[in-house]
């Protein structure tokens, strides 16, 4: 079995080529870029509904932190199979214009799950059986639209594209619980669950509009008249999308950067995604901050994080994946243990305002190492990583965050979580493809 090769365009980067701080590109890649920012907003504000309406949960349900922790955990272990089938799918039907319609399905089970969850909600066993249909809809939507980003950009603006589309991210993080706030002000939490999915439908349209074949055609035509390097070879059907699931997830982790990748995005999500889910439920025990004004900070690192994404996966463009990543591993422990010592909502606010400079900056980076990696397996490749290390990671740290709390206190939660970007530092400093600016012949991963 040979490992994917590393030519990811129809010549080789020119040198010094990545280095313009210039960003060019045709009309229709900015298009996408816009509209697949939008798309990740949507998925960002799906996943702030649950941690969000946590405490209403925990009352209407009778739950412990524990039992709270694993209703997230259904959550993220359905996100394990939505990735990898929707990962595996989009490569399946086809890379670049195709996958919009792949993305669309995937988004469509949120609505269909938001509406259930609303309609069915005094069920216990129907609120979790709709938790599976949304995280079945997040892995398959996340990996899918990662894909389609990095498909419709040149490569030499690689991480400009995906850190810039994934703002998304720190602005749903943000107006997702902003929104819940409002709407639990006049409707019960249970409607959330209903009215936000409902934000995606004209996004699913826009996709599929300006996803076609023709517009593809006309950026890879714009991005070699300019001698950039086009992220496939031409917008036809790559050969590995022929293959079985199974040979197609082998050939990806037999590329060492994406099993390393993995493991260092595994690092971020665990401390993340821990400290999410119990966020709105430690700004309430730990301050003097009512509910909803614990719901509204909780989302105070969005309104830093898109700045963190930009600038981030941008300069890592110029000056390598790694250097990046190891600045951010930094900032998140700096940033992230003095929340132990806050007692009122002004230092909440401080100090997640400025975690959110580093909160959602690695995974752009991570995912632009990826795809860098293994170009023509990137549906595959990010399904695989997001289902591991979003889907299994959440669902390991959710419950296990809630039982250290009711057992150990929110001081050994804390560093336990924070264990997890410190250690990702030893997959990280043996990326290979990660070390220098990886749009020259040096940087191209091996």
């Amino acid at each position: 079995m040979s490992a994917v090769p590393p030519t990811v365009g129809t010549a080789e980067p020119r040198a010094g080529t990545g280095r313009r701080w210039a960003i060019r590109a045709h009309p229709v890649s900015w298009w996408t870029l816009l509209i697949t920012s939008l798309a990740i907003l949507m998925t960002s504000l799906d996943a702030a509904i649950l941690p969000s309406v946590l405490p209403q949960v925990k009352a209407s349900y009778g739950l412990s932190d524990t039992a709270a922790g694993a209703v997230n955990s259904v959550f993220f272990v359905s996100t394990v199979a939505g990735a990898v089938l929707f990962g595996w799918l989009s490569d399946v039907v086809g890379n670049g214009y195709r996958r919009s319609w792949v993305w669309a399905a995937a988004m469509a089970l949120s609505v269909i799950g938001g509406t259930f969850t609303f309609l069915l909600a005094s069920s216990w066993v129907a609120f979790q059986l709709m938790r599976v249909v949304m995280g079945v809809s997040r892995g398959g939507s996340e990996p899918t639209n990662v894909a389609i980003v990095g498909e419709w950009w040149q490569v030499e603006n690689r991480g400009f594209a995906v850190g810039t589309h994934h703002v998304g991210f720190p602005l749903g993080q943000f107006a997702g619980p902003a929104l819940v706030a409002a709407l639990m002000s006049v409707m019960s939490w249970q409607a959330t669950f209903l009215v936000l999915p409902l934000i995606g439908l004209p996004i699913m349209l826009a996709q599929v509009r300006v996803g076609t074949r023709r517009n593809q055609e006309r950026v890879y035509e714009w991005i070699r008249a300019r001698g950039l390097t086009t992220p496939l070879p031409s917008v036809e059907r790559a050969p590995a999308a022929a293959r079985s699931p199974f040979r197609l997830l082998r050939d990806v982790l037999a590329v060492a950067d994406v099993r390393r990748a993995i493991m260092v995005n595994f690092g971020f999500l665990w401390c993340e995604l821990g400290l999410m889910t119990f966020l709105v439920v430690f700004l309430h025990d730990r301050t003097t901050m009512s509910t909803g004004a614990a719901v509204l900070a909780s989302g105070a690192s969005g309104l830093t994080g898109w700045v963190g994404q930009i600038a981030w996966g941008t300069l890592s463009d110029h000056i390598g994946r790694r250097p990046v990543l190891v600045v951010c591993v930094a900032g998140w422990i700096a940033t992230t243990l003095p929340l132990l010592l806050v007692h009122t909502a002004w230092q909440a606010w401080l100090l997640l305002l400025l975690w959110g400079l580093f909160r959602n900056a690695p995974y752009p980076v991570i995912y632009s190492v990826v795809i860098d990696a293994a170009p023509a397996q990137a549906g595959s490749s990010m399904g695989l990583m997001i289902g591991i290390t979003t889907g299994l990671g959440g669902a390991v740290v959710s419950t296990a965050a809630g039982w250290l709390i009711d057992h150990w206190g929110w001081g050994a939660t804390f560093c336990v979580l924070v264990a997890g970007p410190l250690l990702a530092l030893i997959p990280l400093l043996r990326i290979k493809g990660a070390s220098s600016c990886p749009n020259t012949p040096e940087g191209t991963p091996a």
